[in-house]
Parts: structure tokens; sequence; C-alpha cells
């Protein structure tokens, strides 16, 4: 026997078997960088009697943009990409030599759940592989690229994900999408229901790209913020346009090579990776937000990714307190507010915060005083920091209360009282800072605090 020519026939076989995947693998990694582990390992189908070739699922390394990656891909044309025992272990082994090299992942998925036929040697391994995979998550970066259905236990590990990164066409359904609109007595299609657009309340660290190319740009992009903590960067020039006016989107224009995760949820919250003055940043926008369950949980997400790989979190503060409703009082939100106030302790790098609109309440002590941690507290000339967001506040706050004279409280919460030197009088802010100038006051102090 010609066991190179075996071994060639062999290779040819597995390439046919996974063309498109390997296709999809070349996209996102550098030329000629992949180098694929346990590719004659295959097991049979228990329902289709197919062989599974390489278990239905790519593995190995390579770089991305000259960083190195380990790279699992679930190969659709093996079985609509179903997960199997065998399958769970294969991805496991790879996530095994993730953790000991330190070396992060992308996971490319496209999978319609489990195969048909296992039973409960299926569940073993997805619980087994759903650990491992939350075993690494914050010690080394994972980015799930969906390159269409993801469905099912799939879906699982896409949310243990730091990024996830949806193709135009990609669906992320716990169910199938069938299922799930047949019972809301719809007809929907699958982007319909798991598209990015479609997942708002998911809180997913959701990207939306318009293919693999694009996805490798992102994940280079968010590997160059998370691997190297500064960057040389030109002299920050004053903005004056600031000065007319301070919006969120004026905010976000100012952070370096922004990139916005999770933009469909909570969109009144922009949490953006990016730089300033070429140090690599955390920041929290607010734009006229009233906290509920849904944003501070978003927001305690973001400062655990900070806390996990060591960025400085910025928050750009106008937030108006806790949203005075019923539905907000009877959730989870004084719970979510406990558990981002310890991630806001552990994180040991630079904690820096500007009032730029309004800090009303748990507004202003949760995301800008220095009593949790905050470094640096500067105010905007124009912003504006008080117990209530207005003297009617105050009033309905003191309705029932006999004693409180409404001339006093409407003198106490008149807008000049809210006026941030009164804050810094007390010595709980640094500096009150024309808008034009905010971009420099950040990058000297980020400058005094980077280790």
């Amino acid at each position: 026997m010609d066991r190179i020519k075996h071994l060639r026939e062999r290779k040819e076989a597995l390439a046919g078997a996974g063309k498109e995947i390997r296709a999809e693998i070349a996209a996102l990694c550098d030329d000629e960088s992949f180098v694929e582990l346990a590719a004659f390992s295959y097991s049979k189908d228990a329902f289709y009697g197919e062989d599974a070739r390489g278990e239905g699922v790519v593995t190995g390394f390579a770089t991305i943009g000259g960083y190195p990656f380990y790279i699992v891909a679930q190969n659709f044309a093996a079985s609509y990409g179903g997960l199997s025992k065998a399958n769970c272990e294969k991805i496991a082994k790879t996530l095994n030599a993730a953790e000991k090299n330190q070396t992060p992942v992308v996971y490319l998925l496209h999978s319609q759940g489990v195969r048909v036929g296992e039973g409960v040697d299926v569940l073993e391994g997805i619980s087994g592989l759903l650990l491992k995979a939350t075993q690494l998550k914050g010690t080394v970066l994972q980015f799930a690229l969906l390159l269409g259905e993801v469905y099912g236990s799939a879906a699982a590990l896409a949310s243990v994900c730091d990024v996830v990164l949806f193709e135009e066409n990609a669906a992320l359904c716990v169910n199938s999408p069938l299922v799930l609109s047949a019972k809301a007595g719809k007809n929907m299609k699958a982007v319909e229901v798991g598209g990015h657009r479609a997942l708002g309340n998911a809180l997913l660290p959701a990207i939306p790209v318009s293919g693999t190319k694009e996805a490798a740009s992102v994940i280079m992009q968010i590997s160059d913020l998370v691997n190297i903590a500064v960057e040389e960067a030109e002299l920050n020039e004053p903005a004056p346009a600031l000065n007319n006016g301070v919006t969120a989107e004026a905010i976000a224009g100012i952070v370096e090579k922004g990139v916005e995760l999770g933009a469909e949820s909570c969109p009144e919250v922009k949490t953006v990776l990016g730089r300033l003055g070429g140090i690599s940043v955390a920041a929290v926008i607010f734009d006229g937000v009233k906290l509920n369950e849904h944003n501070v949980k978003k927001i305690k997400n973001f400062a655990e990714f900070a806390c996990c790989y060591g960025l400085p979190l910025v928050t750009f503060v106008d937030c108006l307190g806790v949203d005075p409703t019923l539905a907000v009082n009877n959730s989870a939100v004084l719970k979510e507010i406990g558990e981002y106030l310890s991630i806001l302790d552990a994180i040991d790098t630079a904690k820096i915060s500007v009032v730029t609109g309004k800090a009303v309440g748990l507004g202003y002590s949760l995301f800008a005083a220095k009593s949790v941690g905050f470094d640096y507290s500067y105010a905007l000339a124009t912003a504006s920091i008080a117990l209530f967001e207005d003297t009617v506040g105050a009033e309905i706050e003191y309705a029932n209360d006999t004693r409180a004279d409404r001339q006093k409280l409407a003198a106490l919460y008149a807008e000049e009282n809210a006026d941030p030197v009164n804050a810094a009088k007390g010595g709980y802010l640094d500096n009150i800072i024309e808008p034009q100038f905010i971009k420099q006051y950040l990058v000297a102090s980020l400058q005094t605090l980077i280790r």
C-alpha cells in the first residue's frame, strides 16, 4: 500500500466534506496560517448512518492580523452542524489547549442543534463543553461568529462568548424558530426571530458584520484594544462644537477606533471599546437614561468585561436615577445594582467619570461618586447633579410629609442648586470643565493612572 498516496486521498476526502467551512476559515485567518488539529477523527451518525468526518467540526490554530487564535468551526455539511458527544469532546479538547496556552478562541457557528439519535450521551457532551467554555470566560477572549442558523445548545455556547458577531442572515435561537413563531401565532423568518435586531432584550455583546472579512477586522480591532494598552496617538485638539451641545453621539465620537457592543440592546446606554489618546478604555455613554433591570445589567456585563481584561472604565453620565414605575420596582433592578457594585469594586485599573448631562440620585451614586471608587470625577459646566430631577420630583417624594415646606423644597431643588459647583465645593468633583476640553482632561487623567 502506498501510504503517502492513501494519506493524500484521505485529505482530499476530508477537504471535500468540509469545503464550505474551510473557505470561511481561510477568509477569516491570515493566508496559509491555519493548522488543523484532530482532522481524522470521525464518528457515525447513530440515526442517519452517515460518517461525520472530523466529527463534523474543524479545529486548529491560526493567526488573524498576526494574533494567534484557536479556531472551532462547525461543518454544516455534516449532519447540519449537529452537535454530538464526540463533536463536543473535540471542541472541549481545543478549549483545554486554549486555556493552557492563554490563547483566545474564535467559534464559527452554524448548527441546527443536536444530532438526532444520541440521547443522553450528547447532553453529557454539551454540559461538559459549556462548562469548559464558561471556565475560559474572562481568562481568554472568546468570539462567536454566527454564519447562519445557530439553534439549541449551539446558541448556549454563543451566549458564553465575550463578543457575538452576526452575519446578515444569522439567527440565534434557543429553540427552532419555526416552533417559536408558531407558538406566537405568527409566520416569521428565522432572522426575524433570532437576528441581532430581534434580540434586543437578550443583552448579548452583539456586533453585526457584513461577512467573514469584516468579522476578521472587528476581531483584530478588539484584540488590539485588549492586548495593547497604549499606542501612539496624535495630539488631542479641543472640540469647540461640544460647547454648543453635548450628545451621546458626540461623546462617542471622541473615542478613537470605537467598537460598540450590543447596540440593539438598551440603546439608551452605549457600551464602547476604544481608545482615548491611544489608551484602551471601556466607555459607558449614557443618553438621558432612567435605570431599569435591563440597562443596569448591560452596564454590569460591560464592567465585568473591563475588569476581566484590565481595561480602564470611563463613564459619561447623563442618568436620571431609577425609573419610578411599578414594573421597575418589582424587578431585579436592585439585584443588578448590587452585582454591578461588586464588579466595580473589583476593577483595579483606572475608573474615571464625567457628568455630561444630569446625574440624579443613584445615577450619580453608582456612576460618578468618588465613594464607589472613581479615581477622578469631573462634570461639565453645563451638567447638573441633584438628589431629585427637579422641584416636581421632590414635591412628589415628600407629598405625604406634612412637615415639608413646598417653598423651601422649590428653593432647594431649583435649577441653580443643581449646579455641579456645589458638588465641587464638597470635594466630590476634581474639576468642572468646558465641554470642548473633555478629551484633554480624560487623556491626562488616564496617563497618570495607567501602570
